[in-house]
């Protein structure tokens, strides 16, 4: 199935809505560790947003998505969006040392809260933090202005703090203190 682009973006946003944030919207059950039954998806989309989801539509997403943003489960039977859940799910990873550098991009309007009170997941379960700076200026363009803050990300890691890579390489923290950020100007 090859559907366009504008189409596949709009139904990405959809997924990355509903299975991170208000699967309620349409009545659907996602178990704890943030998995969703296809067909139940596919159908509650159906009746409850006019919407038409097929599962090869959701197979081109997950497979053509340029941030892997969602994973199929073994059977092809259930699908999950790997990081950035404000609902309460347990995606069951595993504490890894990170590098020594990671970055978080962010706009510039938010800098001065950073920079007093730490990084923060906000209305997210952790703070993502990329390995690139070019993957962390495209993140805080999304937002305006962007910024690039250097986090000291193996020092945090020795001091207790937890790190985890998600299935599509996100770094995720539950927090950054002021003391690991440095801005990149």
């Amino acid at each position: 199935m090859n559907i366009s682009k504008n189409k596949k973006k709009e139904a990405s946003k959809y997924l990355s809505y509903i299975l991170r944030h208000s699967p309620q919207t349409i009545g659907l059950n996602i178990d704890e560790h943030g998995w969703a039954d296809i067909e139940e998806l596919i159908q509650n989309t159906k009746k409850y947003k006019n919407r038409d989801l097929t599962f090869e539509m959701i197979q081109e997403i997950v497979e053509t998505d340029d941030k892997k943003r969602y994973v199929l489960s073994d059977d092809g039977k259930r699908i999950r969006a790997c990081q950035g859940h404000s609902i309460n799910v347990d995606l069951q990873l595993t504490e890894k040392a990170p590098p020594l550098i990671l970055y978080h991009g962010t706009a510039r309007r938010f800098l001065d809260s950073i920079m007093k009170g730490g990084l923060k997941p906000q209305n997210r379960q952790y703070v993502h933090l990329s390995m690139t700076e070019e993957v962390a200026l495209s993140v805080g363009k999304r937002h305006g202005q962007p910024v690039i803050l250097q986090i000291k990300a193996y020092n945090m890691y020795e001091e207790g703090y937890r790190f985890y890579l998600s299935e599509n390489n996100i770094w995720l923290t539950e927090f950054v203190p002021v003391k690991y950020l440095q801005c990149k100007e």
